[in-house]
């Protein structure tokens, strides 16, 4: 890709998501589309678009996220009371959520492809997958996803170690490898780590080309800044030159800092934020303190939507997030179907791009308030909208895991993975799923007794 192009697709996104979160950014498609070819006015007005003040009249207040007292200052956080419960029951919930997540990342995996989570010709996402199950015989959807259906639409080929006829092992992925990942950054760093603390971590174990969107961009800015005083310098790694900051990337990375602070809601949403801050403002830091607090309530066997609320409790009651979530739940008690569901999610969110925060957060809510607490309805009803499938999947089976137990999840599910992961880490490729966590558990004993 010519590098001209590459600053027509960064100018492009910028746009877009200037406009969303409240800016006037009226003639700027004319005038980039008038640029095409010419990469220094192209980066001109993206250096006019980052100067944009967002309108008067936009009717949500969303701090940057630089510091996250204002974030609780529009948010409602509720107290902090700790795990509950014996070492055995510990171990137990996150052996779950451990499994939960790779369970769910799994079923998703094959359905991240174009169109199910675009949509095509009229059709949403979800009705294109419903067609895909439907021509595979495999509704009521009750295991991982077929590899052939008479559909014409075809599932991820690149994804076929998830497919139910091949599932051996959770295959790698950058849900799974982020859990790893928040682990190493516990072990090394307990609770307290800066942005540049994430970016070692990540020059040290993640290659670069294992990044995407937002991840990408931080990763690059973290390489180059020279910028002495770190408050810029960490506004400069989640900014620069990175329209993705309010993409669901942080979202995914934070459900070991729950593991790590289970039953402290308040507290993992703070340890979620330090971690998302390297990369992501406004939403994109919102949804991962939205997950991180509610999978770190489920620790205590709170009812889905009990975490959900909890989860809702950090994020500032302003945003254009917690008016999603709360729509999306209400859409979750009112729905007769599913199929009802995703119409209403898609009709109302369905503008964002598919790796959106605030579109895929209010689908996590809405499954987890229309599963009842049944972990197969709830984690194929986060796959099955289409969107971001594979981590929707992993983030609502991560939370079921940790409120169920191991023991409380079904067989079917957790036995084609055969305890292992495969991350493509050094070290990590393959790891027993109980090993990791036990080292969860080891941790969560460091930092809290």
């Amino acid at each position: 890709m010519a590098v001209w192009e590459r600053m027509e697709t960064l100018v492009s996104r910028e746009e877009t998501q200037r406009r969303e979160e409240g800016c006037d950014t009226a003639g700027f498609r004319e005038r980039i589309e008038a640029c095409k070819g010419d990469r220094e006015k192209l980066s001109a007005l993206y250096d006019e678009l980052d100067k944009l003040q967002v309108r008067a009249d936009f009717p949500y207040k969303e701090p940057e996220g630089r510091k996250v007292e204002e974030i609780f200052a529009l948010a409602d956080p509720v107290p902090d009371v700790g795990f509950r419960g014996s070492e055995e029951e510990l171990y137990d919930r996150m052996y779950g959520a451990w499994l939960g997540r790779c369970i769910g990342c799994a079923l998703g995996k094959p359905l991240e492809c174009f169109p199910f989570v675009y949509g095509r010709d009229g059709k949403a996402g979800w009705e294109i997958v419903k067609e895909y199950l439907e021509g595979a015989n495999a509704l009521p959807l009750n295991g991982y996803i077929p590899g052939t259906s008479a559909s014409p639409d075809k599932v991820a080929p690149y994804c076929k170690d998830s497919f139910r006829e091949n599932i051996r092992f959770m295959e790698t992925d950058d849900d799974v490898r982020y859990l790893i990942l928040a682990l190493l950054m516990g072990e090394q760093k307990g609770n307290d780590f800066t942005p540049d603390d994430v970016a070692i971590l990540w020059q040290t174990h993640l290659p670069v080309r294992m990044c995407f969107t937002a991840e990408l961009q931080a990763y690059h800015n973290s390489m180059v800044a020279e910028i002495d005083d770190p408050e810029e310098r960490y506004a400069y790694y989640a900014t620069y030159r990175n329209p993705f900051r309010e993409w669901i990337g942080a979202q995914i990375r934070v459900d070991h800092y729950a593991y790590a602070n289970a039953g402290s809601p308040r507290l993992a949403a703070e340890v979620a934020w330090k971690d998302a801050r390297f990369s992501h403002t406004k939403n994109g830091i919102y949804g991962a303190m939205f997950v991180a607090a509610a999978i770190a309530a489920a620790f205590n066997g709170n009812d889905p939507e009990t975490c959900v609320e909890m989860g809702l409790s950090v994020v500032p009651k302003t945003s254009r997030l917690y008016e999603a979530i709360r729509d999306a739940v209400a859409m979750a008690k009112s729905a007769d179907s599913v199929e009802a569901l995703y119409d209403g999610l898609w009709k109302k969110y369905g503008h964002y791009h598919f790796v959106h925060t605030i579109n895929n957060a209010a689908l996590c809510a809405a499954a987890l308030v229309y599963g009842k607490g049944d972990f197969t309805r709830t984690i194929v009803t986060a796959v099955c909208c289409g969107w971001d499938t594979d981590c929707n999947g992993a983030t609502v089976g991560s939370l079921m895991g940790a409120l169920l137990g191991a023991k409380g999840l079904p067989a079917h599910w957790v036995e084609p993975l055969h305890d292992t992961l495969y991350s493509a880490l050094p070290d990590y490729h393959p790891v027993a799923i109980s090993a990791c966590a036990k080292r969860s558990v080891e941790l969560y004993k460091k930092l809290h007794g």
